[in-house]
């Protein structure tokens, strides 16, 4: 059953110096055509895979909220047009504070979206500045006063740690700040500095201060404690909600679940095959107006790929792995199928096993990639 959508707007109208997302400057780009292409994959790929209604759809970017008025009206409206939704539904838009106007803001909330997530990433103005944000961090307070304004409830906020000459005490400050909105989700991520970026660049010329992995691990600790003392469950390796507010559409990742992608580099897995779509707009746009599917790749997952997946995606959630849940998935008993990995794990005391789960130590979460890795390529 495919319950879950994400769509791509790749249109940014600035890039960021961490990020390696597929996106494009927007000026002078064919937003109409791409919008246009998307509808049309949206048709094609619903006939070839039907779902009766998404529980969640997730707009991300780039910056959806880049698009125009009339432009986001008319996706949202074809989003509403092609894509069924359950009668209990998550729908996610990602906005930067700033760009959010209330006339954006009252489209989407026309249009059913009941949820937004804010690329904030620190409250530093220096901070910003350096990782090539343009917004300020009064733009955060107004857009979030906007939005519970015009009824949103449902607001998530993205920090970043480990940024560049970043110290604990400024993340301190950012996440003081971030528990003064009154939001019930937050995300935050350690800086990953991939490669085709800015900060990629400055690194290899030795230009880039970053805190180091004492001090990045320093900071997830405190932010674990910090949001656990202001009420937010850390629901997995990143995220913290309030009771109820927990994102439903990453969790159908976590979960190893079927869902839709759509658009430019957009990834989606449908009846046990892995897609990617292709990134360049120009192709993408073609290939849709020569009525094909724009897919790159497309690979059919294996039992064994499964089970892999299974335990490295649900090992994110605090949760963990329900050791019933495998069996009645795959047939298997994980513990006899990856005995040697978890008897390893056990005993760097990385992961436990109680209450018919396996889930990380919060030893295991600071060193949650070396756990991951452990299921790789195993069976």
């Amino acid at each position: 059953m495919i319950n879950a959508a994400y769509l791509h707007i790749p249109f940014c109208e600035h890039i960021c110096h961490y990020c390696d997302f597929n996106k494009v400057f927007l000026k002078g780009q064919p937003v109409d055509d791409y919008l246009e292409a998307l509808d049309q994959e949206m048709k094609m790929t619903l006939l070839e895979f039907p779902t009766q209604s998404l529980k969640t759809i997730f707009v991300g970017g780039g910056t959806p909220t880049s698009l125009n008025e009339q432009q986001l009206y008319r996706f949202c409206e074809s989003i509403s047009l092609n894509l069924p939704k359950a009668e209990e539904y998550e729908f996610t838009f990602e906005a930067n504070p700033g760009d959010l106007k209330s006339e954006k803001l009252q489209i989407l909330k026309d249009a059913g979206v009941n949820r937004i997530s804010l690329g904030v990433q620190t409250f530093n103005e220096d901070l910003l500045k350096k990782i090539g944000r343009v917004h300020k961090a009064k733009d955060v307070y107004q857009t979030i006063e906007n939005a519970k304004k015009i009824g949103f409830e449902n607001i998530s906020v993205d920090l970043i740690f480990s940024l560049p000459t970043q110290t604990i005490e400024d993340f301190k400050e950012s996440l003081i700040e971030a528990f003064s909105l009154d939001i019930p989700h937050f995300s935050a991520y350690s800086l990953i500095i991939e490669p085709k970026t800015v900060f990629y660049n400055l690194l290899k010329k030795g230009k880039l201060p970053t805190p180091g992995e004492d001090v990045e691990a320093s900071m997830y600790e405190m932010l674990m404690e910090q949001m656990e003392k202001h009420g937010f469950n850390q629901y997995e390796i990143s995220n913290f909600s309030r009771p109820g507010f927990e994102s439903r559409h990453n969790l159908t990742y976590w979960n190893n679940e079927y869902y839709y992608g759509f658009g430019a580099g957009a990834h989606s897995y449908l009846n046990g095959r892995r897609r990617s779509n292709s990134g360049p707009l120009k192709k993408y746009i073609d290939q849709i107006n020569n009525h094909t599917l724009p897919i790159l790749e497309d690979h059919q997952v294996t039992k064994e790929e499964q089970m892999e997946e299974e335990m490295f995606l649900g090992l994110r959630k605090t949760k963990g792995v329900s050791i019933a849940h495998f069996f009645e998935k795959f047939g298997q008993d994980p513990l006899v199928l990856f005995a040697n990995e978890l008897s390893d794990l056990v005993e760097k005391q990385w992961i436990e096993i109680s209450d018919g789960n396996i889930y990380l130590t919060k030893k295991g979460r600071l060193l949650g990639n070396e756990v991951f890795q452990a299921f790789l390529g195993v069976i």
